[in-house]
């Protein structure tokens, strides 16, 4: 071709030869993919003399370099799916995701190259923008996918990190609670693929979240409601499916089986083609458990389909399904014998998301969310000794457990016979969601977010034993205005705040202030990148629908009091609030090999919601007993708590094939404030005690004031070794936590109607060390054998008082791999 307009010059003038020519520049340039960026490191300052690489399937199709300014420019012919693959002089190789390019497309891709030591880690739930961990003022833990490959859930992962605590009642299938920094169970915002997972309220049961279709784990320690509205009030979860990329399909088969009749199938198809790509997924687990009639299976299905409309706009469906089953023996250490009945949950998420990036600076997304959940306890037959008594000319019958005795952690122990209690119930919980965010990145490195939430939640709550069946519906909006930038790769911040209308409650305002600064810079040398952080937020957190059918201004207007309300001045339930500070310090000692992180956070949770009786309801707002005991007992905001600690977490990596990483958290929470009727001065002015144990008072069913909340241990730890080889790896795993208040909850609960059974709070609940352990091998590069190795002490009292515990689990498997590169 350049011959050809070389000859052309030769029959005509000059400057029409130099315009052709240029003319055919543009036009092959027009068929070009150009991709450009910036590649920086992880404080933002830019990286010069990088190599960057066009990857196409297992080809280099075009390669460029950065320049003096960290910015670089490639181009190819040809179109369909790529990565790029930069490398530099000390820093770590970076595989980009893949993504497309068409013809007459111009692709930004900026390139965050993390130091050679170090592994990439992005943080998302931080400001709502994809921000290298090492510029965030939060605390953030990041779990890879890699480490949930032998798990059956994410129980025991939630446990690696500072401030977490997970409590689960029961085996596999128990409700599993998390704690964080003091804070409530149901104060976490749990996002799956960014739709909201949460029961209205917060409620969430992360017992029966399966591993199938999940990428890792994001742990936010800290109210987040400025960008995620309610129940952001202690912390964010994300759970987010991953996107298929390889070229061509591949499916991935696991199959393991263990003792106590435990076996779990896994299938996964995956891959990209041309502007599409997808990721589908189904598994089914199944176990026996220990304890007689807790026979549990969940099936999980998951899909995740992308496609380019153009290179920077994409449209992105998910669906994450989720049908799980459990035996309800109850706290069968309690009665001694197990109870029989099944508690069933539906859970559906999924979300249509349309996002474009115009220009490599303005970043719009509008999401559309569905969260459908209902969850059925049935109660299939009584169990235990019948006793017949009559109240009212009403005969009653009560099931009662067998003779136990009660030994708590403290010492303290009861014997008895407790009463069964076993209702059935029908809850649902739906959520409609549509939101949309607009970020922009002005010069002078500083992006502003703006995004709008718009949710329709509804509920319903039947109890066929009290002949309930009560509905909520809650439209609310929020409005969200945030900034983020830095100053010369040293100082890091975030403004922003959101205003929430609730339909329940009305406005609230949640700001949130984070700053970082670096005085040190990463390098391989010694004692060489120091990061301080600190943080302000406030969240809040809406009420529960068991919340609101049981608060004091409903119970008032269903028992026909209106007007009390006006005469007490009684309001509806109000939001819960939390508000939170906290300081950190990062270092690194050994050339980025170890990396020690601190950090102080003091938290304050008011308004919380608890259960008042007659007696605390007439004392504290002058409700005459006439009233009061048609109630039996009301919701209130009367709860507050402190909860204040310290958190210290180390990574090391002695040698390249070993890694350790490690936490501690002291926490020291204290109940300020309380109503319940155990906690102020009732039965006549005396607190609930047990009558073997004279002196001692007992918060029944709510902490004392003083005291701490329960199931909140003051000490709490975890590690994990790992050794990777490129065919062999293998880690162990242990979660440590010292002993924590509770109680048994045997309120006028003995074979005679009394509190015999009621245990001191104090260090109810047991200490405990689970220790696990992983082995992955390579046969070929098709198939992987695996075995996952749970509770190698054998603890029974991992879980609260009552509830034992799995004992040593084994399950060992093969994972399969076909097609693909």
């Amino acid at each position: 071709m350049l011959f050809a307009f070389r000859t052309l010059s030769l029959r005509m003038p000059r400057g029409l030869a130099t315009l052709l020519a240029a003319l055919f520049i543009v036009t092959a340039a027009a068929r070009a993919v150009i991709v450009r960026g910036v590649v920086t490191d992880p404080l933002g300052a830019v990286v010069s003399g990088a190599q960057v690489r066009l990857i196409q399937g297992t080809l280099a199709v075009a390669i460029g370099v950065s320049g003096a300014d960290g910015s670089y420019e490639i181009r190819t012919a040809d179109t369909g799916r790529f990565v790029l693959l930069t490398a530099a002089t000390t820093f770590s190789p970076n595989i980009s995701p893949d993504f497309y390019g068409g013809r007459t497309d111009v692709v930004t891709r900026n390139v965050v190259l993390e130091a050679a030591s170090v592994t990439e880690q992005v943080t998302v739930t931080t400001t709502g923008i994809s921000t290298p961990i090492q510029q965030a003022s939060s605390a953030v833990t990041l779990i890879p996918m890699k480490d949930l490959a032998t798990q059956v859930g994410i129980v025991n992962d939630l446990r690696q990190s500072p401030g977490n605590v997970v409590v689960q009642t029961g085996q596999y299938g128990g409700v599993a609670s998390l704690f964080v920094r003091g804070g409530n169970s149901d104060a976490n915002k749990v996002l799956i693929d960014g739709v909201p997972a949460e029961d209205t309220g917060g409620v969430f049961d992360f017992g029966t979240v399966s591993t199938t279709g999940l990428s890792g784990l994001e742990l936010y320690r800290g109210p987040n409601s400025a960008l995620y509205g309610s129940d952001a009030a202690a912390s964010v979860v994300n759970l987010v499916t991953p996107r298929g990329s390889s070229l061509r399909p591949v499916v991935n088969y696991s199959g393991d089986a263990g003792n106590f009749r435990t076996y779990r199938n896994e299938a996964v198809v995956s891959g990209a083609h041309s502007r599409l790509d997808y990721y589908a997924g189904f598994s089914r687990f199944d176990t026996s458990n220990t304890v007689a009639n807790d026979q549990y299976h969940s099936a999980t299905s998951v899909a995740n389909i992308g496609y380019n409309i153009t290179t920077n706009t994409q449209a992105r469906f998910t669906l994450r399904n989720a049908d799980s089953a459990t035996g309800l023996p109850g706290a069968i250490g309690f009665y001694g014998i197990a109870a029989s009945g099944k508690q069933s949950d539906q859970d559906i998420y999924s979300g249509l998301t349309l996002e474009n990036l115009a220009a490599g600076k303005w970043h719009n997304l509008v999401r559309y969310g569905i969260a459908r959940k209902r969850e059925q306890v049935q109660q299939f037959a009584p169990v235990g000794e019948p006793v017949t008594s009559v109240f009212g000319g009403v005969s009653y019958t009560t099931y009662y457990g067998n003779t136990v005795t009660i030994r708590g952690a403290n010492g303290y122990s009861a014997t008895g016979q407790a009463a069964f209690f076993s209702p059935s119930e029908d809850t649902v919980a739906n959520r409609d969601e549509l939101y949309y965010q607009s970020d922009y990145a002005f010069p002078h490195r500083m992006t502003a977010l703006f995004g709008f939430r718009y949710e329709d939640e509804r509920g319903r709550f039947v109890d066929p034993a009290a002949f309930e069946d009560e509905k909520i519906d809650r439209p609310n909006f929020e409005y969200t205005l945030q900034f983020q930038g830095d100053v010369k790769n040293r100082v890091f911040y975030s403004l922003g705040g959101a205003v929430e209308k609730n339909h329940l409650y009305g406005i609230a305002g949640t700001p949130r202030i984070g700053l970082a600064y670096v005085p040190v810079r990463p390098s391989m040398r010694k004692f060489h990148g120091t990061r301080l952080r600190a943080s302000f937020a406030t969240g809040v957190q809406e009420p529960s629908l068991a919340a609101e059918f049981s608060s004091l201004y409903t119970e008032l207007v269903q028992s026909g009091n209106q007007d009390a309300i006006a005469a007490y001045h009684v309001t509806p339930i109000s939001e819960e609030r939390s508000r939170t500070w906290d300081l950190g310090v990062d270092q690194n000692i050994l050339g980025q090999k170890l990396i020690v992180k601190a950090g102080y956070f003091h938290n304050q949770f008011s308004h919380q919601i608890e259960v008042a009786d007659s007696t605390s309801l007439t004392k504290y707002f002058g409700i005459p007993p006439s009233i009061a005991n048609q109630l039996y007992g009301a919701a209130l905001n009367s709860l507050a708590f402190r909860a204040q600690g310290a958190e210290l977490e180390a990574q090391y990596q002695p040698f390249t094939h070993v890694f350790m990483r490690g936490g501690y958290t002291y926490l020291a929470p204290i109940v300020l404030q309380s109503f319940a009727s155990d906690a102020v001065a009732a039965n006549n002015g005396t607190p609930t005690t047990n009558p073997n144990i004279p002196g001692v008072a007992i918060g029944a069913l709510s902490p004392l004031v003083g005291s701490r909340p329960f199931r909140r241990p003051p000490q709490t730890g975890f590690f994990a070794v790992e050794y990777m080889r490129t065919r062999f790896a293998a880690a162990i795993k242990g979660s440590l936590a010292s002993r924590s208040d509770d109680s048994t909850f045997q309120l006028y609960n003995d074979f005679n109607g009394g509190n015999t059974l009621l245990l001191p709070n104090r260090n109810l609940d047991a200490g405990f060390a689970k220790l696990d352990a992983n082995l992955l091998f390579t046969v070929t590069r098709h198939a992987t054998v695996y075995a996952q190795l749970d509770n190698l002490l054998s603890q029974q009292h991992i879980g609260p008082i009552g509830y034992p515990g799995l004992p040593f689990t084994v399950r060992a498997g093969l994972k399969i791999r076909f097609g693909g590169m």
